[in-house]
């Protein structure tokens, strides 16, 4: 027999949002480790807003909800909160009622820069951490290190000679004839993003307005530990990774930290073994003056375990740059761009260890 369609413009719900997720669905178990790092910040949380005046979106939900946006790759704020309107799942993981208003796009962003202002996504990646932690996932001598390039939001035509003091061409996109011009950092700069810098990766590639993502990861089970973003050069990478070592190197006991082949230098090396870190770099031995590593720390067969390891840093920036959509960046200047970094390493880490059946009793 052949159904009817009904359609009825009033409906009256009388069940919550959390009847309609499924009790195996991926999101449930983020959903509690991400409650429950959240409430462990409540304390930060009050310190950031005034006890008077107009209540704001609460900040636990803004995170949520950035989470999300990472997680779902959804490209703007507003094509977030038109989900949230009307995404139950949405509504559930946030804590909203089926009847409760959905914040406009414009106070979303706004509510958005208070957590900007502050350490908060710095706080929350090492709640979760903590969470990892309890779980015994964390390796705590093991370590891999690297580093990638993240297209500015920024267009070549943009980049300028630093004294240039001419108005900008008429129209949208106007042309620049870039024949016989030289392009150097110390010259130019960019004038709709100063921050970002013009860098190739090797001979082999164009040269474009980026900055550098650096990550330091666990052995374990690829956990990410400590991540940054720093303007993009020659030096970057390795400067990056003495001071995220800073962070896991406490001088008691001595580490490990495998990297690819553009940390070997004598320099790094150097520091690496001053912090009782033992560097197990991939030999450069194309490099004039030969490799600063050399057999009697290759000959250990924990130098071989920690380039297999090493890696899996592949999968970090594989998942951030496709998922978390940071192949480029839609932000401007590094501080910004840092704090957007980190909390789309948090939501890798938050994946990662859902993957291994981790859940919060």
């Amino acid at each position: 027999m052949r159904g009817f369609e009904q359609q009825s413009d009033a409906l009256f719900v009388y069940i919550s949002p959390e009847s309609f997720v499924p009790k195996d669905h991926p999101l449930r178990p983020i959903r509690q480790m991400v409650d429950a790092a959240l409430d462990d910040l409540s304390s930060v949380f009050c310190q950031m807003y005034s006890h008077t005046g107009r209540p704001s979106i609460p900040p636990e939900q803004l995170l949520k909800a950035m989470l999300l946006q990472v997680l779902y790759s959804i490209p703007s704020n507003v094509k977030l909160v038109e989900q949230i309107h009307f995404s139950l799942l949405f509504r559930w993981f946030l804590g909203l009622g089926l009847d409760e208003p959905v914040w406009d796009h414009s106070s979303f962003s706004k509510n958005q820069e208070r957590l900007i202002e502050t350490d908060v996504a710095a706080q929350f990646l090492a709640a979760i951490l903590e969470q990892a932690k309890d779980k015994k996932l964390l390796s705590k001598d093991h370590f891999s290190v690297d580093g990638t390039l993240i297209q500015a939001w920024a267009s070549i035509k943009s980049f300028k000679p630093r004294d240039d003091d001419q108005e900008p061409p008429a129209g949208k996109n106007p042309t620049r004839d870039f024949r016989g011009e030289k392009l150097v950092n110390d010259t130019h700069v960019s004038t709709t993003d100063p921050q970002a810098r013009l860098y190739r990766k090797s001979s082999t590639h164009e040269a474009k307005l980026s900055f550098a993502a650096h990550v330091l990861t666990e052995n374990k089970n690829g956990l990410v530990m400590v991540s940054t973003v720093t303007e993009a050069d020659g030096f970057a990478e390795r400067a990056a990774a003495k001071k995220m070592l800073s962070n896991v190197a406490n001088g008691k006991r001595r580490i490990t930290v495998a990297a690819d082949k553009n940390y070997d230098t004598k320099g790094f090396v150097k520091a690496a073994r001053t912090m009782k870190v033992t560097p197990h770099v991939a030999q450069n031995t194309e490099r004039k003056g030969g490799s600063a590593i050399d057999g009697r720390t290759t000959r250990h067969s924990g130098y071989a375990l920690s380039q297999r390891f090493r890696k899996r840093i592949e999968e970090v920036f594989g998942w951030l740059k496709t998922t978390g959509q940071f192949r480029q960046t839609r932000y401007r200047g590094v501080t910004k761009i840092n704090w957007y970094f980190t909390l789309a390493v948090t939501a890798y880490n938050l994946v990662r260890m859902r993957n291994v059946g981790v859940c919060p009793a």
